[in-house]
């Protein structure tokens, strides 16, 4: 009996896809991408101005990169993710491609459909590849579930109407409800 081929996939085979086609790419896996909702995009946009604006009025160094952003999180061709929003904080990571190496924070905003790969997969790729701080955001229950993996690892879940304190800037919280007013 002849042992069955395993097809690994590589970031060659993201780049083949049609134009308009996504996906992510984790472990030789390829895992294909829906398009986002309204409240998702509305969520993205008013999530990358606040981050964005806390980082300029602050002369900070990091940049922050919305989907699609390709992110390189290993030294191979076997994983590509592109984080909802991804923060940068060395710049030496960034290339005309993208990300090579963790960002320093990462936020997920959950689908049904992407629910068991943000909060698992991703979750533990993160969290191996480097990221300090990782955020999934469900809509449909109006939670965010934070991680920070630095020192004392720790996570918390918040409602959107709570101030969620960003662990990677000190003193510096974020409320997802005045966001969306």
């Amino acid at each position: 009996m002849q042992a069955q081929k395993i097809i690994k996939h590589t970031i060659e085979d993201i780049y083949a896809l049609p134009d308009g086609q996504r996906a992510e790419l984790i472990d030789g896996d390829m895992y294909m991408m829906s398009p986002p909702g309204r409240l998702h995009q509305e969520l993205v946009s008013q999530l990358v101005k606040s981050i964005g604006n806390y980082i300029d009025s602050n002369r900070g160094e990091c940049k922050v990169y919305p989907a699609p952003f390709a992110v390189f999180l290993n030294a191979d061709s076997h994983t590509y993710v592109e984080p909802d929003l991804s923060i940068i904080c060395d710049k030496s990571k960034l290339d005309d491609r993208g990300c090579n190496g963790a960002p320093d924070w990462v936020i997920e905003i959950v689908s049904p459909s992407s629910r068991r790969m943000d909060q698992l997969i991703k979750l533990i790729k993160y969290r191996e590849a480097g990221v300090r701080e990782y955020w999934i955001v469900n809509p449909e229950k109006e939670t965010i579930l934070t991680y920070f993996f630095e020192g004392e690892e720790d996570s918390i879940q918040f409602d959107f109407t709570e101030d969620i304190p960003v662990r990677i800037y000190d003193g510096w919280s974020i409320n997802v409800a005045e966001l969306l007013k």
